[in-house]
């Protein structure tokens, strides 16, 4: 049986140490119970080609990809009355393989620990979809060349599958009449697992181009370098062009659909991701100005490297292709700024959050949003629970040990998504900056009324770190993270005519700006 880490045990007796008066929403756990409607009830955020009957090695085989229903479970607080909350994306774990043959544990939107994961974060105020997404591969072709293609094209799938989500979502808030109550401009992304490979990849493949590694790079015929993923075939990045099969083309037949495009007019951009035992499919891909990042991972992880190395999917032990994870990863978004948003964090108040910060801290190399969490017997998932009866389960489940990582990873997550997603539980988390006039930092702002661009510039020795648009009701409608610049401008956009507040974040402390849009 898996271990309890002796650190888990400590900060579990810290709980009562949280001396707050009223639980806060998005830091606590303020509903009591939680809405679960099925995916059987036509929750369906898209439509997309698997190929998941064309794996099987059978040189007989004449199957075609066929249009797959992309489905999700919702999870809602029960009785809230706010209509607009932050949406968080939970994809689960399971190898890109269909579970049970997977040889794991998990594989379905309903693993216990999403089931965990999406009543908590629901308990907590927000609104979760489990989203299921593509599967297939096969990890046992008889070529580590075959089995990078494979994979790296349902890694790429996935990616493709987690952007239409998020653009889906978007459309209903402003075509159907938000029927689930989100804010689209507040949207998280959380990987488990596989899953995290998601998040971690969404986060960071964000251009074609950024596939055109070597280690991507398969021989064609007379020895011609071909590209593992090519865009016409495989569909844009994004999955909002087609793509199709063309001669010459490995496994599938000339003519068959690989990619359909869904929701193309939405855009594809989130706020926050977080990784459970994910990693990258390399590191080239971490990008300045790509979104905050929280990462947890067991240091000891034997299948998905914890720093660098090749991916071993449990139960098959063949190498498929070199990896990057959340260590390296973590350690290139603080260098590039884009965790930046968390250093205004302070959690003082809160004795177990604070507790956990101090764990991680002393592990993490200084990497704000990495939480290594150390198994004693290096079962890469501490998180990770199910049923008896589970037909791959190995070892009896230990749900005490799960949940109490689930303790430390909310406890983690809950403050800092709160200042990565400019939520009203920031303040009680965020240390106070000094108040600063326009004329403290040499603030141009013109013009102002706007009609379609604002410029903002500030003297050289005051560069401006972020930038935050709100409307009058203290909404936020906007962020620019880890700008680093004296000059910036805002596009309007969509934003209807009104008065808007710009908050500008400097080194020494912030100011505020109206702003009328005509």
């Amino acid at each position: 049986m898996k271990k309890i880490n002796t650190l888990l045990i400590l900060l579990l007796g810290l709980l009562a140490l949280n001396t707050q008066a009223q639980p806060v929403r998005y830091l606590d756990q303020v509903f009591d119970e939680v809405t679960f409607r099925g995916y059987e009830t036509g929750l369906v955020y898209g439509q997309n080609a698997s190929i998941i009957l064309l794996l099987d090695n059978d040189p007989n085989n004449d199957a075609h990809p066929f249009k797959q229903p992309l489905v999700f479970d919702l999870y809602t607080p029960t009785g809230d009355t706010e209509t607009e909350r932050p949406l968080v994306i939970v994809f689960h774990s399971g190898n890109f393989l269909p579970f049970p043959v997977n040889l794991s544990t998990s594989g379905t939107l309903r693993d216990s620990a999403v089931v965990e994961t999406c009543t908590r974060l629901a308990k907590m105020g927000y609104v979760v979809a489990s989203a299921d997404y593509r599967l297939g591969w096969n990890p046992l072709a008889p070529t580590q060349d075959e089995r990078v293609y494979l994979l790296i094209n349902a890694a790429y799938r996935g990616v493709q599958d987690a952007r239409t989500a998020i653009r889906f979502f978007k459309k209903t808030a402003a075509e159907d009449g938000n029927p689930f109550g989100i804010d689209p401009d507040k949207i998280t992304l959380w990987g488990i697992g596989t899953g995290g490979y998601i998040t971690l990849n969404t986060s960071s493949l964000d251009a074609y181009n950024k596939v055109l590694l070597p280690k991507f790079i398969t021989l064609g015929p007379g020895g011609t370098p071909v590209p593992m993923v090519i865009e016409p075939v495989n569909g844009d990045i994004e999955a909002k062009s087609y793509g199709f099969v063309v001669p010459g083309y490995p496994i599938f037949t000339p003519g068959d659909t690989l990619c359909y495009p869904n929701w193309v007019n939405y855009s594809s951009d989130f706020q926050l991701s977080v990784n459970l035992g994910g990693a990258c499919g390399d590191s080239s891909w971490v990008d300045p100005g790509q979104p905050p990042m929280i990462s947890f991972h067991d240091p000891g992880d034997q299948n998905a490297p914890y720093v660098e190395g090749i991916v071993n999917v449990p139960g098959v032990n063949l190498p498929v292709v070199e990896v990057q994870g959340s260590y390296l990863v973590q350690k290139l978004q603080n260098e590039y700024g884009n965790n930046d948003v968390f250093n205004s964090l302070d959690v003082s108040g809160y004795p177990f959050m604070q507790a956990v910060t101090d764990v991680a801290n002393s592990r993490n190399d200084g990497f704000e949003g990495l939480a290594p969490l150390p198994t004693d017997d290096d079962n890469g998932a501490p998180w990770d629970f199910y049923s008896p009866t589970n037909p791959n389960a190995t070892t009896p489940p230990d749900p005490v040990a799960a949940r109490l990582s689930f303790d430390t990873i909310m406890a983690y997550f809950a403050p800092r998504a709160c200042l990565a997603l400019g939520l009203d539980c920031a303040g009680e988390v965020s240390s106070t900056r000094s108040l600063l006039t326009n004329a403290d930092v040499g603030l141009v702002v013109a013009p102002n009324p706007v009609n379609d661009v604002v410029s903002f510039n500030t003297d050289a020795e005051h560069p401006m770190l972020a930038v935050q648009l709100f409307d009058i009701k203290g909404n936020l409608v906007k962020n620019y993270f880890n700008i680093n610049t004296n000059s910036m401008t805002l596009n309007r956009e969509h934003f209807p005519a009104g008065m808007y507040i710009v908050k500008l974040w400097f080194e020494k402390g912030i100011t505020t700006q109206k702003l009328i849009f005509r």
